[in-house]
């Protein structure tokens, strides 16, 4: 048995509908009604070419012209070859007593102790030890050197911490203070870093969250 259609909207129905339509422009508030109106301002409404412009902007098209059309400059051109601000604040984080890490022996913590005894041989261990736990080998790091590796993996490990914004050094230490126990190994390849002269105190995720904006 076919189903059986609506009927189409009687005059009733219509009628209903269009007082219903009519009576959604006002509210009643304690028995006085209230039109609903939506506040417009002359510039958006000349900007939109809308009703409720104003008369002086009517009279006057340079005033017209003015708000609709915007002469600020959007030009962005940073120098690549100047840091950044973060950059600047991990180099300053860097040279403050707690963050260098080339001091005499006789004024190292026994942390910094501990990782200046620690041998090549002990770092390439620990890096076979990592490596041992993946289920495949970092193909995209093959041409990166051992050092980069560890505090690339040391950067990306969250149980010590968020590393934007913190240098390397002040990461682990922060991180050996709150008993987290950072590896010995990455303070070692730090303290290697720093006697080179090259040192890689900005975590590379840090490095990829900046942007520079530059206009071509």
């Amino acid at each position: 048995m076919p189903p059986k259609r609506g009927r189409p909207p009687g005059p009733t129905a219509a009628r209903r509908t269009s007082s219903q339509a009519n009576s959604q422009s006002t509210l009643s508030f304690h028995g006085k009604p209230s039109k609903v109106t939506k506040p417009t301002s002359a510039a958006a409404a000349a900007a939109k070419g809308i009703k409720g412009t104003t008369n002086k902007t009517k009279q006057d098209p340079a005033l017209l012209e003015s708000i609709v059309s915007s002469n600020l400059p959007a030009v962005a051109s940073p120098d690549p070859s100047e840091p950044t601000t973060a950059e600047l604040s991990i180099q300053q984080q860097a040279a403050t007593p707690k963050g260098n890490l080339t001091k005499p022996a006789a004024t190292r913590t026994p942390e910094e102790d501990a990782a200046a005894k620690v041998s090549d041989a002990a770092i390439s261990r620990y890096w076979r030890a990592k490596e041992s736990t993946r289920k495949a080998p970092r193909v995209h790091q093959e041409k990166l050197s051992l050092s980069e590796k560890i505090l690339r993996e040391f950067d990306t490990s969250g149980a010590y911490g968020p590393c934007i914004g913190i240098s390397r050094t002040l990461r682990w230490k922060r991180a050996h203070e709150l008993g987290l126990k950072p590896p010995v190994e990455v303070l070692a390849v730090l303290m290697r870093e720093q006697e080179k002269g090259a040192p890689r105190e900005r975590a590379e995720m840090d490095g990829l969250m900046s942007s520079r904006f530059v206009e071509t």
